[in-house]
């Protein structure tokens, strides 16, 4: 019987993400906790569940009613916002005329979506200088965005006001 908490999680699961029953490798599964522990949540098994860290960033520290929505809002077809490929999950909810030509700008604005997320759940440990937000950045997307589109997160960033940069220092307004 597996005795670490997210193996136990997994291994009850079934192996799949809590809330779209894909198949979750261990490597990008984290605990995701029901009624947030940053909002008086505990650690009992009874308020945790096995999802990818992706969607583990997106609902931080959200409160169970606001979780409940995000996944109501999907009306039953849940996708996790880490899509490896953002046409092949297009193909399931809009039509395959329209797949392409909107894929480009979903995907854009899920990425910022789980960047901001990401770094508001972050609290005092966000990186304090750009090679570091950078960096941080690329490791939320496994390391698997070009250097043009992790300029332009950090661009839209800067342009949207959740950061300014002074120096190489960044400053934040989440």
């Amino acid at each position: 019987m597996p005795t670490k908490r997210l193996e136990r999680l997994m291994f009850i699961q079934g192996g799949a993400c809590f809330f779209c029953k894909s198949a979750l490798p261990k490597a990008e599964a984290s605990i995701e906790h029901l009624f947030a522990s940053a909002n008086g949540g505990n650690n009992n098994e009874d308020n945790c569940v096995a999802c990818c860290k992706w969607l583990n960033a997106l609902l931080g520290s959200m409160s169970l009613k606001d979780k409940f929505q995000v996944v109501l809002n999907q009306r039953g077809n849940f996708q996790c916002p880490h899509v490896a490929d953002a046409s092949a999950a297009l193909e399931h909810v809009a039509p395959p005329s329209l797949a392409p030509s909107i894929a480009p700008t979903i995907a854009k604005e899920d990425q910022f979506s789980l960047v901001v997320a990401n770094l508001k759940q972050r609290g005092s440990s966000r990186p304090k200088t750009l090679k570091t937000l950078t960096s941080t950045v690329a490791a939320i997307f496994s390391k698997k965005l070009t250097p043009a589109q992790l300029a332009a997160l950090i661009q839209r960033l800067h342009a949207t006001g959740k950061i300014s940069i002074e120096d190489e220092k960044v400053v934040y307004a989440l």
